[in-house]
């Protein structure tokens, strides 16, 4: 049995350039797809605090530590057989590379320049951090891209989520319209959500997001739907993991990157912006993209997806 440290704090999507003190609670829980290659090992996971629920219980993690002083001390003086850093905040790559390991996978400190840099299997991730155009033409999933990092075969692999929802299945759909202070373009606005509850009213029972202060709460409020319409959001991927059926609705960022387990319908802006995806968090045109999806076209893929006989939404894929 191998000792594993996994750094996954959510500071910097793996993914994106863009490096916060902001968790991406999303990140997170999508990094649990890399769980599967090391399910016999004793692994150790660093995280936010912020995010520990979304680990808490994992079957696959042995012992979780919440960053601070008390645990990068603590880790400093630890042994492991692999360390895997998938943050790009340099101090937390100078972290991971002080700790005693005789293997390592993800990013590391480049000493002369004082950055990030990558390990040779995570030399075209960051890559495409560092440039728009291959980030907009990558042709890989975010999950695939993760499991390859650390030497997996991509097959697949699900999300692992820890905490068991105490929830019953209540409403046809949820109506997860809140979107993080870090994206604000990916909103579809307010009154199309209202707009859709009208339109689909008379035919299911549906619920408006809950629980947005407490993520236990949220994730037992994604289980009482039966399908989520979502934005590309931490609700998507908590939805993702509990196998409910979703319908994206996609603008400012790449759709591509997100594999669904055959569970997700996308709808895209009916509108001719070369700009799209733009992968910014704030938009340039007169009229931002969301606005172009319409809240009948939405209907239309609940009234599919809700059909008598339809399992999964992945059977309308084109």
């Amino acid at each position: 049995m191998a000792k594993v440290l996994i750094i996954k704090l959510g500071y910097s999507e793996t993914l994106d350039s863009e490096i916060s003190t902001t968790t991406s609670l999303g990140d997170v829980l999508r990094t649990t797809a890399v769980l599967h290659q090391f399910k016999d090992d004793d692994v150790t996971w660093l995280v936010d605090k912020k995010a520990y629920l979304l680990l808490e219980n994992n079957p696959y993690i042995k012992r979780i530590l919440i960053y601070d002083i008390d645990s990068v001390l603590q880790l400093q003086s630890e042994r492991y057989d692999t360390v895997i850093n998938f943050e790009k905040v340099p101090g937390i790559c100078a972290l991971a590379d002080r700790i005693n390991a005789w293997r390592r996978f993800g990013f590391r400190f480049d000493e002369m320049r004082g950055e990030a840099q990558s390990y040779d299997g995570a030399e075209m991730v960051y890559k495409i951090c560092t440039n728009t155009g291959l980030k907009k033409t990558n042709k890989k999933y975010w999950q695939q891209t993760l499991v390859e990092m650390v030497g997996g075969k991509w097959e697949g692999q699900e999300y692992i989520l820890g905490y068991k929802p105490r929830s019953e299945v209540k409403f046809d759909v949820g109506l997860n319209w809140a979107v993080g202070s870090k994206w604000p373009n990916k909103a579809w606005p307010k009154a199309y959500w209202e707009g859709l509850e009208g339109l689909i009213n008379k035919d299911y029972t549906c619920s408006w997001q809950q629980g947005l202060e407490d993520i236990r709460q949220y994730i037992d409020w994604i289980h009482s739907c039966k399908l989520l319409v979502t934005t590309d959001s931490l609700g998507l991927h908590i939805a993702l993991a509990l196998k409910k059926n979703v319908v994206i609705l996609y603008g400012p960022t790449h759709s591509g990157e997100t594999y669904l387990y055959g569970l997700g319908k996308e709808l895209f802006p009916e509108v001719d912006y070369d700009c799209m995806p733009c992968l910014q968090p704030e938009c340039t045109q007169e009229k931002y993209c969301m606005l172009f999806i319409s809240p009948e076209r939405v209907k239309t893929e609940i009234d599919k997806a809700l059909s008598p006989g339809v399992a999964k939404l992945g059977a309308l894929k084109n």
